[in-house]
């Protein structure tokens, strides 16, 4: 079977230098194996996502010469799938009506939680009695510790219980959660590798869960590091972050971008001018840094 990857942005705003350096890994890993790459663009949070945003990311992805094997998928038009998948949950059992208010979970919020800072949802109403898919749902997950072996950190186990509780998987405002749409699209659309950042390692376990909980196969998981400020501050969207065109209006050119990107991924000895296609032979998982990597001076 061929190595399925995928690149999955949320159309929220511009690709700054850390998603790029996702979507650079995950095409080199495909390519290098002879496998197929994807893009799907995860706008099932309605009110935070513009299909604009979506279309000025794939430009961009283009640029970098990021091309997608098949047509790509905007969750917003794959309700149906999602809605299939609640139902099968509730079929088995897992899935109960959630009626915590937003008060209700600041509170939970603020009580005694584990030393990493998340805080597990404590299953307050999985007793409450079936309501329909009118309510906020959430899922029950089988129980125990998941191990897996992630292709840059290596050997990792955690207890979902632990770190999310039972995740939400369809909001009151009637949107269906991250943690549900990403587990079912991967499924649906046979990826069989994950690369993103290391920020979404710790919820890695849950959606490990719901893939059992819905009868799908696990993919495997590559956490990257971070990419970080020059200062080692925070790189984001919401910390105004640079993407592709103001880094262009820098004289960063792309051949320029993608060298520093691939010599940041360990293919490449030095940043040097390139195209991705340059950067194919040198790829190997082995030779990817684990740690934070910090942007050029005038780049963030």
């Amino acid at each position: 079977m061929k190595l399925t990857g995928r690149f999955a942005p949320s159309p929220t705003g511009v690709l700054h230098l850390g998603n790029l350096r996702t979507a650079l890994a995950s095409w080199l890993s495909a390519r290098s194996a002879g496998g197929r790459w994807l893009i799907r663009m995860e706008d099932v949070d309605g009110p935070r996502c513009h299909r604009d945003l979506g279309e000025a990311q794939l430009r961009d992805l283009s640029r970098l010469g990021l091309e997608s094997d098949e047509p790509v998928l905007w969750q917003s038009d794959r309700s149906d799938l999602y809605h299939e998948a609640l139902a099968t949950l509730h079929r088995a059992g897992w899935l109960y009506p959630c009626v915590c208010t937003r008060k209700d979970l600041q509170l939970l919020a603020s009580a005694p939680h584990s030393e990493d800072g998340l805080r597990p949802y404590p299953g307050r109403c999985r007793d409450r009695a079936w309501e329909g898919f009118n309510r906020a749902l959430r899922t029950r997950l089988p129980e125990g510790p998941v191990s897996w072996e992630d292709l840059v950190l290596g050997p990792q186990a955690d207890d979902p219980e632990a770190l999310t509780g039972d995740p939400l998987l369809f909001r009151r405002d009637g949107c269906f959660a991250y943690h549900l749409a990403v587990v079912v699209d991967d499924g649906a659309q046979g990826v069989s590798e994950v690369v993103r950042g290391a920020d979404l390692r710790p919820v890695t376990a849950t959606q490990i869960r719901i893939q059992e909980s819905l009868g799908l196969q696990r993919p495997t998981y590559a956490h990257l590091g971070m990419v970080a400020a020059p200062d080692g501050g925070r790189l984001g969207k919401r910390a105004g972050a640079s993407g592709l065109e103001a880094l262009a209006a820098r004289g960063i050119a792309v051949p320029e971008l993608l060298g520093w990107l691939g010599w940041s991924l360990g293919c490449i000895d030095r940043p040097e001018s390139c195209r991705p296609e340059d950067l194919l032979v040198h790829f190997d998982w082995t030779r990817v840094p684990a740690g934070e990597v910090r942007a050029p001076e005038g780049w963030a």
